[in-house]
């Protein structure tokens, strides 16, 4: 469920509470005054009317006195005659015919003798509501409980058929504004959520904003609310990220600009010493063994620093987006031939690659061959053989025809641990610490390099044993389907 439902069902849940409460009590307290002021005029009127008519009557009474008191209190009634029933001890008379005071209960009699005092009940009887009132005659007519009684009692039973309308009525009529008051209800209530959301929209959309890299997205601050001080704060938030994102950015450029700079300035001393190294080289085998050892030692740390300066020139490439691809339609298998052999692994490595000609596509030789070089050698260097490359087609229903490269070595694989990390720049593992081999870049370029050209590497743990490398790039029919225009050609300097 939505904010914005849970805030209109509450606000007019709440609405509806407060509707129907204020109704019921509207009610109650209207029933409870009409009822009121006819239950006391009727008491009173009642009373008068005995205290007035009993001094007229012979003490103890005979039935025939029985019958005429009765009729007379029962003429006491404004728009109708009363329902009177007079008794005396066993006697009793009633001023109508039959059956009529079924409404008067025993406990209402037995309170009336023992208290001495006007009671009344109002009851419910064959669907009808009625006010019974029972009061005690002392001696001398007079109304009081400290004067005992005569024994005459005089009960009187007054139907509220008025009364009862006008409850109807007042019903009705709360029924009535119900209806337009939760209408009014619900319509504040999506007034006042609209109100509420407006402020929590405007976050959302601020907040995908600054998520989609727009750092300098702010809001519009209104009022001094809760919803205030929250756009402020997110405007202070967004405000200081900005400021942090931009010197991060500013002290990454510069790292990356100094990375450039000083593989570029090293580039020249290097060069000058490789040729001294391979001027030494030649002449070692002239020399004594121990300064022999000291010039091949020379000799192939010079060579990995110049890989290292090389690959760092290529990092540095990527990382400015200067990197560009120069595509060529080529056979994939051939190529990858050329790549082992060039560097004398044709023996080493076991291949599974298909015939001449059955697998072309457009990408760009040179890094191909990176890609592979860099994932082999890592295969050689720390796996275990034998190690194996392969190479074969698959299409896909989104990205069309593409080529997989695997190479997968007969090692121990990879610790679960590791394998997130492999293709990050200059990561080892904490069983790996010692110096390597590699310039710990070679899985960082690969991956850069199988971007550029639109693909994905992954590095996981074959079930039989040793780590997998499985690279899938698409493959380009022609330069019209491509439809990437041909770069210019990168400065390799």
């Amino acid at each position: 469920m939505g904010l914005r439902l849970r805030l209109v069902v509450t606000f007019t849940l709440v609405a509806v509470v407060a509707t129907v409460t204020t109704g019921a009590l509207t009610f109650r307290e209207a029933r409870t005054g009409v009822l009121q002021q006819s239950q006391d005029t009727v008491i009173e009127e009642f009373r008068h009317r005995v205290n007035t008519l009993v001094p007229n009557y012979r003490f103890p009474p005979d039935a025939a006195d029985l019958d005429a008191f009765a009729a007379d209190v029962s003429r006491g009634g404004r728009s109708q005659p009363w329902r009177v029933l007079v008794a005396y001890r066993e006697a009793s008379a009633t001023s109508v015919p039959g059956d009529a005071f079924a409404e008067l209960s025993p406990a209402m009699r037995e309170s009336v003798r023992s208290r001495l005092a006007t009671v009344f009940q109002r009851v419910s009887h064959d669907g009808h509501s009625a006010l019974v009132v029972g009061m005690p005659v002392t001696f001398a007519g007079q109304y009081s409980t400290e004067r005992p009684a005569s024994g005459l009692e005089v009960y009187l039973t007054v139907p509220q058929r008025e009364e009862q309308g006008y409850v109807d009525a007042l019903v009705t009529a709360i029924e009535r504004a119900t209806v337009p008051a939760l209408v009014l209800a619900v319509l504040i209530a999506l007034l006042a959520a609209r109100g509420v959301l407006r402020p929590v929209r405007a976050l959302r959309r601020a907040t995908r904003s600054i998520a989609e890299g727009h750092l300098d997205t702010r809001l519009a601050v209104h009022g001094s609310d809760e919803l205030a001080d929250l756009s402020r704060t997110f405007n202070e938030t967004a405000a200081a990220l900005e400021g942090s994102v931009a010197e991060l950015r500013r002290m990454e450029a510069g790292a990356r600009r100094f990375a450039a700079d000083v593989s570029h300035e090293l580039r020249t001393p290097l060069a000058a010493m490789s040729a001294v190294t391979d001027v030494l080289d030649e002449d070692a085998a002239g020399l004594d063994e121990d300064t022999a050892t000291a010039v091949r030692l020379i000799s192939t740390e010079t060579a990995k620093l110049a890989e290292l300066v090389d690959d760092l020139m290529e990092i540095s490439r990527f990382d400015a987006g200067a990197a560009a691809l120069h595509l060529d339609e080529i056979d994939l298998a051939e190529s990858l031939r050329r790549t082992l052999a060039s560097r004398g692994w044709q023996d080493t490595v076991e291949t599974g690659l298909p015939k001449p000609g059955e697998l072309r596509g457009r990408v760009d030789p040179r890094r191909l061959d990176v890609i592979v070089a860099n994932l082999v050698a890592n295969a050689l260097r720390h796996g275990a053989p034998p190690v194996r490359l392969d190479l074969h087609a698959q299409d896909d229903p989104r990205a069309g025809r593409q080529a997989v490269v695997t190479v997968r070595d007969g090692g121990d694989g990879i610790p679960e641990s590791v394998l997130p990390h492999v293709f990050d720049r200059f990561y080892k593992s904490a069983d790996a610490r010692a110096r390597s081999e590699g310039s710990g870049l070679g899985l960082a370029i690969t991956t850069e390099n199988v971007r550029l050209h639109g693909g994905t590497v992954r590095a996981a743990n074959h079930p039989e044993g040793g780590a997998v490398f499985t690279v899938v790039l698409p493959l380009r029919p022609d330069a019209a389907e491509d439809g990437t225009p041909s770069p210019a050609k990168e400065d390799r300097t």
